[in-house]
């Protein structure tokens, strides 16, 4: 079962192309099989969340909160590890900012 902070590799389509390509997210959640992902990057130049290899990631990488998926459950191939407690807090306040015009 995939919960919310785990990072995982993911086969995803890209919005400029129907190649599908393998690529490192985070989970945000899943439901009934449908899991909603964040990108991850190594372009460490990009905006976003820093990433870095002491919590975890292969290399330092950023969190694309405005690069998100919706994959099957099929499409995650493997968990790489969890978010930290308060890496996740900081995905969330991040995307709670960035969705803060729905309330208005």
């Amino acid at each position: 079962m995939l919960k919310s902070g785990d990072v995982v590799i993911a086969s995803v389509q890209f919005t400029d192309t129907r190649e599908v390509k393998i690529r490192p997210a985070v989970v945000l959640f899943e439901e009934l099989g449908n899991v909603i992902i964040a990108g991850i990057t190594s372009n460490t130049k990009m905006k976003g969340i820093p990433l870095l290899r002491n919590e975890g990631a292969i290399k330092d990488s950023v969190i694309k909160l405005n690069y998100i998926f919706t994959v099957s459950e099929e499409m995650i191939s493997k968990v790489i590890f969890r978010l930290s407690k308060e890496k996740r807090h900081l995905v969330f306040d991040e995307l709670s900012k960035r969705l803060g015009g729905l309330k208005e």
